[in-house]
């Protein structure tokens, strides 16, 4: 079991990493919006857990709070990211569609363009040297997997309220849920909120388990990737971002043996499930499962 740990605990964690930053996507995409802002807040997050970790005008915090300034950290991301989000998410959340995106992208690589020009960032080259809360990359389960159980019962509690309806009905058709006395801009704001923060605190812990921060870990690159998740998964359920997480992060690691071949393959599966599963691999399971309960019901409806 050790030696299993060992060998695959950095993949593990990994997994679930990106599988709450596929979550931070599905919270817009769930009321209809294409945001890609997560790597903005994600990187945000990053930086803050760095420079709070690593700059001498905090060593006297963390004298004072040893590993309780790890906490500390999460909240301040949190809460620097939701009020980011509001900041931008007000004015962005009146367009709609690929111009939405577009925003959002740009908010992405300005945040990539501060920070390889900040001197407290550490420009190009980074943060190097970042405290670690655990002494191996396994137990940063602990953090990540009670986060993600936390976040996936959020989100299923969010989603059976009043909130998830309004979500789903602005996704359906925003004119009609604004005819039936929804604000969809206010709806879309607090799902945009919520991903925003979400990526910032998983930044934070992020920051710790990679050992080093700097600008490639807010690009569109990642934009892309976790989008990926969401749309591989499903969209339409909130257990899409940990399937697609799971396939997309552990994909190439099992390809590794064949060398370049492996990105070859791995594209090709992007774009066959993208083809043959438009509802994601969630919706495919649904609509076996549905299938199959047809399937035993006789011509005249009764068992």
């Amino acid at each position: 079991m050790a030696e299993f740990l060992n060998n695959y605990g950095f993949l593990i964690v990994t997994v679930v990493q990106q599988a709450l930053l596929g979550m931070s996507l599905y919270y817009p995409l769930s009321a209809g919006q294409l945001s890609l802002a997560s790597p903005g807040f994600y990187a945000l997050g990053g930086y803050i857990a760095a420079i709070i970790g690593t700059a001498e005008l905090f060593a006297p915090w963390r004298d004072l709070l040893g590993k309780a300034v790890f906490p500390l950290e999460w909240i301040i991301a949190g809460v620097a990211s939701a009020l980011l989000s509001l900041v931008i998410g007000l004015p962005a959340l009146r367009l709609r569609g690929i111009y939405l995106a577009l925003a959002t992208i740009a908010f992405v690589q300005i945040v990539r363009v501060i920070s390889l020009n900040l001197s407290i960032t550490g420009g190009a080259i980074g943060i190097f040297g970042i405290p670690q809360l655990f002494e191996s990359r396994w137990g940063y389960i602990w953090i990540f997997g009670p986060l993600l159980a936390a976040t996936l019962l959020f989100t299923w509690r969010l989603e059976q309220g009043r909130i998830g309806r309004a979500f789903r009905a602005i996704r359906e058709d925003e004119l009609a849920a604004e005819a039936m006395g929804i604000n969809p801009t206010r709806y879309k704001a607090q799902a945009f909120i919520i991903g925003g923060t979400l990526a910032g605190v998983v930044g934070a812990m992020s920051a710790p388990f990679l050992n080093t921060w700097n600008a490639r870990q807010g690009t569109f690159d990642a934009s892309i990737a976790y989008l990926a998740y969401v749309l591989i998964g499903g969209t339409r359920s909130l257990w899409g971002a940990l399937l697609g997480a799971a396939l997309l992060a552990t994909l190439p690691e099992i390809l590794r043996p064949l060398n370049d071949s492996r990105l070859i393959i791995n594209g090709m599966v992007l774009v066959i499930v993208s083809i043959y599963l438009p509802q994601g691999i969630v919706g495919a399971l649904a609509r076996l499962r549905g299938a199959g309960k047809k399937k035993g019901v006789p011509a005249g409806g009764k068992t």
